[in-house]
């Protein structure tokens, strides 16, 4: 018999190796499934009288100095996040000013 010759693969074999990846991927579902799951339970306190929420600009702000705020936080009782919070508008400052410090990693360098 030609030794070039691989005989395909019995069926018990390719089972086998679709188990090997299913267990990882299932895993990871169950765990992205139970985070979401957790998240939901998440609440905000009531906005204080007097006092005027943040809103798209206040949330470009906090998204530019998230990454110093956040090693504030690391040391004392501050929030990289600004709660309560209007909601969609605060976000998307906050997305646009947090995604300025990724764009530097976007860059492709051509040879």
């Amino acid at each position: 018999m030609d030794q070039s010759v691989v005989p395909p693969l019995s069926p018990p074999t390719l089972q086998a190796r679709r188990r090997r990846w299913l267990k990882p991927v299932l895993l990871g579902a169950a765990i992205m499934g139970a985070g979401l799951l957790l998240s939901a339970c998440a609440t905000q306190p009531p906005p204080m009288a007097g006092r005027e929420l943040p809103g798209f600009l206040y949330g470009l702000l906090h998204g530019l100095i998230a990454p110093f705020s956040f090693l504030y936080s690391l040391v004392s009782d501050t929030r990289v996040y600004a709660y309560p919070n209007p909601g969609r508008w605060y976000d998307f400052g906050f997305l646009l000013g947090v995604s300025a410090w990724g764009s530097g990693g976007t860059t492709v360098v051509r040879r």
